[in-house]
């Protein structure tokens, strides 16, 4: 039992001089290891008679659970002592002024978005948003798209997948924000005035086309409205987004399953010194189409049709941005270049407002 005694002695003070764990690891595995003094006096159990066995396996298991128990608590112990330390060194008082960071930039379409909402909401129009995986139904149908459509095809159009035998609707990454008009009108009725920002999915990619863009359409619905207004509403929101004092539209009659008359908008503008101005010059350029909602979607989204008409139009907003502020190629947009949206970004908590300017 002697022996016991010394390695009691022996291993408790190790443990409690122990300065860190790797000191603690040599001492565990000195005594406690495979080949450790106590795993060896374990292995000599076997030739011992029973009475000696049943004493001595007692006591040499009470000096085991003894020390490492000690190991435990002072392994904890080290690691209380260094989260303290730690705890310490990284102590940071939360009154002191805070550390400059880095500030980010708004994207040209989060800001452009951001213009043209203030610009109608200060016509009266309010806010309207929709899936942008939209049924069959809601993308094509509702706007009096035929099923010939070309619009309708796979090489123009994403479509989800369905599992051979699913005879549900198919359903399409939206193709325009028009169905957004078909859901307002079915929630609200009309009259309605509202625009439908979002992003839009088509199979185009070159350096005017991507993808995924994103579009602003823009409905009225009422007993009175007619092109006149449609006219006057485009004109005061071209005179606001672009900055300027006058413009000058020219419609030219076109085709739109959903609209009908239907027509493409052309603003006068000059390229004199590859500077676009808006107002001059004797250039002119399409910025949207427009037209009087067809009769049919008024029907599909439970408008009276002999009651109610009106006007919308459809704005691509990547296209407005690169036309205000100058930037050459569509596909920057989306290629999360931090210098390009350093030089093209604008200022955080800058919102844009009618009153107090829009791209200060």
């Amino acid at each position: 039992m002697n022996d016991l005694d010394q390695l009691r002695t022996k291993y408790l003070s190790g443990v409690a001089d122990a300065a860190d764990e790797a000191a603690l690891e040599e001492l565990r595995l000195a005594g406690l290891g495979k080949k450790g003094e106590i795993s060896l006096m374990m292995r000599e159990l076997g030739k011992m008679s029973p009475e000696e066995k049943q004493t001595f396996g007692k006591a040499l298991n009470e000096l085991k659970n003894e020390i490492d128990a000690a190991l435990r608590e002072k392994k904890q112990a080290l690691a209380d002592a260094a989260l303290e330390a730690r705890l310490q060194d990284e102590w940071l008082d939360v009154t002191l002024p805070g550390r400059p960071r880095r500030q980010g930039t708004i994207h040209p379409v989060s800001q452009v978005m951001d213009e043209v909402t203030a610009i109608f909401a200060d016509m009266g129009f309010s806010v309207a948003e929709g899936p942008q995986v939209e049924d069959d139904w809601h993308n094509f149908d509702a706007l009096n798209i035929a099923p010939e459509h070309p619009a309708r095809q796979e090489h123009d159009t994403f479509f989800m997948h369905r599992d051979e035998g699913d005879n549900r609707p198919p359903h399409v990454l939206r193709t325009h924000t028009s169905p957004v008009q078909i859901r307002a009108m079915q929630e609200k009725g009309a009259p309605i005035r509202v625009i439908a920002p979002g992003r839009v999915y088509r199979m185009d990619m070159d350096q005017t086309h991507t993808p995924m863009f994103h579009q602003i359409e823009g409905l009225a619905i009422g007993r009175d409205i007619s092109m006149a207004n449609l006219k006057w509403v485009l004109e005061e929101f071209c005179k606001a987004f672009f900055e300027v004092d006058n413009v000058e539209l020219r419609f030219r009659a076109s085709h739109f399953p959903f609209t009908e008359p239907s027509a493409e908008v052309d603003i006068r503008c000059s390229w004199e010194g590859k500077q676009l101005k808006i107002g001059e010059g004797d250039g002119w350029m399409e910025i949207l189409g427009s037209g009087m909602v067809h009769p049919k979607v008024l029907e599909a989204a439970g408008v009276d049709s002999t009651q109610y008409q009106g006007f919308a139009f459809g704005i691509g907003i990547d296209r407005l941005a690169m036309l205000k502020y100058g930037i050459p190629d569509l596909r920057a947009f989306f290629d999360s270049d931090l210098r390009w949206l350093k030089h093209y970004g604008f200022a955080p908590q800058d919102m844009p407002s009618v009153l107090g300017g829009l791209s200060r």
